[in-house]
């Protein structure tokens, strides 16, 4: 991974984001790190002990997939897995890049910051916490009642 540059007026354009302020929009920007990444790099691993492991992922363009169990679950920055975080898995997986892309990685205490701090990201939290719950069987933690989002398809 390439460390990169967040520009504002692109990440107010990224679906996660497109709710917050500009006074929030800086915040992440000061509290974050965007990473370039190429096609087949490993993004993060579910069930690793560094001090990233619970570290919020947000794709910002591009496309990553989630690869758990012998199976590939895909998504684009517009889709329910947007975002990732250890935290959600259960047993082994790891996020890996399709395409060239843009990633953002947020501590886990910035995140919990964030979310202290009122930041507009519920509704794509909430349909993630689904999204995964439906991919690891287990119970979303913090999963609110937003109705109509899919579960996940792999990827043939």
């Amino acid at each position: 991974m390439k460390a990169s540059w967040t520009y504002l007026y692109l990440l107010r354009k990224t679906p996660f984001f497109t709710s917050l302020s500009t006074a929030q929009l800086r915040w992440t920007i000061d509290h974050s790190r965007e990473w370039e990444v190429e096609p087949g790099t490993v993004i993060t691993q579910c069930g690793g002990t560094g001090g990233d492991a619970a570290d919020a992922w947000v794709l910002l363009d591009g496309g990553w997939q989630l690869e758990h169990d012998g199976r590939a679950y895909r998504a684009g920055h517009a889709d329910h897995g947007k975002w990732f975080s250890a935290l959600q898995a259960s047993g082994t997986c790891r996020l890996v890049a399709t395409g060239h892309s843009y990633v953002m990685q947020i501590a886990r205490a910035e995140f919990d910051a964030m979310l202290a701090q009122g930041f507009a990201i519920g509704g794509h939290l909430d349909s993630g916490y689904r999204y995964y719950a439906d991919i690891f069987g287990n119970v979303a933690a913090g999963t609110a009642s937003s109705p109509g989002t899919a579960g996940p398809q792999a990827a043939p």
